[in-house]
């Protein structure tokens, strides 16, 4: 990768991220279509939801400490996106619920190991004043995806229900035609990634100790030197060492509901749709609504976080969303107003894409630079966690209440983060 100066690393980063969210967020609510095909209902749906964090739940420690060992990430990036794409094709041929969890868990693990590599190589590559504006680019590509993916798969599938189209085989093929173009889609930012050249272009005699560490070649700066000093004095940065750092559980629970809130609205979502008559198109196009805003608000995040606190940005992004977000099913299916429930999902979406890098930022600048690696990773832990279990309880709740309960009880979750915060009075 290139010197901290030369931004080239980061752009082609953010294409090869642009492919994988693309494909992730097609694969992902035509997943949904799919189980409903097989006869699936909510809590079918919430369990292959949860099968998709199982594997990061595992590995996501291992992954971070791999990570910061490694001296160039550029094929651990490339690594992530082969897996990701393997999971469409097993999406694709698969010809049972259980098949589909399978391939579901193997798409998580790709996204973790894109996303991990991508994460440390920021928080390696990017100074404290320009951290914000990297994870905030990165986090952008990953709206892109999820405003493409969604709008891809409901042109695909059209404007029909399943409901109306019973017995109708061109429907099956659709679904599989949607499912092999992401599997295709993130393949393709595997050669991306090799557009982008090692670490400083020369090899080193040894890899960096750790996440925040560059090229041994290159001239060190402040940074580096706090780093490796760092690395010898604050010891090895343990999960519960990790968890013990102040604000460090708050991040981590704004963290995990952020993201579990974009999981149950990509899986739910097309069950609120089918139940209200809402085509498969329509969806996609709420879907990308969201997914457009948040890149909008990830794009004006560096102007944001200079003009406000990071701490009142992230209490507005889980408060606001959980309102917002939560009045989308009865848009949908009590009040029939599509429009409004489109300016919804546009409101939610923009204080819901606020939240994340933001969390990146604290949880990377809450502990010693060289835990940094680590830290991330145990963040991804979180949100495993959560993505485990929240689309579990989802369906569960989805099951007495209908589809709608499962994006409500993901409402409640944020909504109860950005109270705490509020109540423990955190100074960002």
């Amino acid at each position: 990768m290139a010197q901290r100066g030369n931004m080239t690393w980061l752009w082609v980063m953010i294409a090869a991220a642009v492919l994988t969210q693309t494909a992730l967020n097609l694969l992902r609510p035509v997943t949904s279509y799919k189980l409903l095909d097989f006869g699936a209902g909510e809590t079918t749906v919430g369990l292959a939801t949860a099968a998709y964090a199982i594997l990061p739940l595992v590995a996501a420690m291992w992954l971070g400490r791999l990570s910061g060992r490694l001296r160039t990430l550029r094929g651990m990036i490339a690594l992530g996106a082969l897996i990701l794409g393997l999971g469409g094709v097993g999406l694709t041929v698969g010809n049972s619920v259980a098949l589909l969890m399978v391939s579901s868990a193997v798409l998580g693990m790709g996204h973790l190991v894109f996303t991990i590599a991508g994460q440390t190589a920021i928080g390696r590559r990017a100074g404290p004043e320009s951290m914000d504006a990297a994870f905030g680019w990165f986090t952008a590509a990953f709206s892109v995806g999820q405003m493409a993916g969604p709008l891809i798969s409901g042109i695909i599938l059209g404007n029909a229900t399943l409901g109306d189209a019973t017995g109708n085989a061109a429907l099956e093929g659709r679904i599989d035609e949607a499912l092999w173009l992401g599997a295709a889609c993130s393949l393709a930012a595997v050669p991306v990634m090799y557009l982008m050249r090692a670490d400083g272009g020369r090899r080193t005699r040894r890899p960096p100790v750790d996440a925040t560490s560059t090229a041994a070649d290159q001239p060190k700066t402040a940074d580096q030197t706090d780093a490796a000093a760092g690395a010898a004095t604050v010891g090895k940065p343990t999960m519960r060492r990790i968890w013990t750092v102040p604000g460090i559980p708050s991040h981590m629970l704004a963290s995990l509901s952020l993201l579990a809130m974009l999981d149950i609205l990509t899986a739910f979502l097309p069950l609120v749709g089918e139940s209200a008559g809402v085509s498969p198109l329509w969806v996609g196009v709420l879907l990308a609504v969201r997914g457009g805003a948040s890149f909008v608000s990830r794009i004006v995040l560096p102007w944001m976080s200079r003009r406000w606190p990071r701490e009142k940005l992230v209490v507005v992004s889980l408060l606001v969303s959980a309102v917002a977000l939560g009045l989308v099913p009865p848009a949908l299916d009590g009040w029939n107003a599509l429009w409004l429930a489109v300016g919804l999902m546009g409101v939610g979406g923009f204080v819901l894409g606020i939240g994340q890098p933001l969390t990146m930022t604290l949880v990377s600048q809450s502990v010693p630079a060289a835990w940094r690696g680590s830290a991330l990773a145990f963040r991804l832990v979180g949100n495993r966690v959560g993505q485990v279990a929240m689309p579990v309880v989802a369906g569960l709740a989805a099951a007495p209440l209908g589809p709608a309960g499962g994006i409500w009880c993901a409402c409640l979750i944020l909504a109860a983060s950005g109270t705490e915060r509020l109540v423990s009075g955190r100074q960002p």
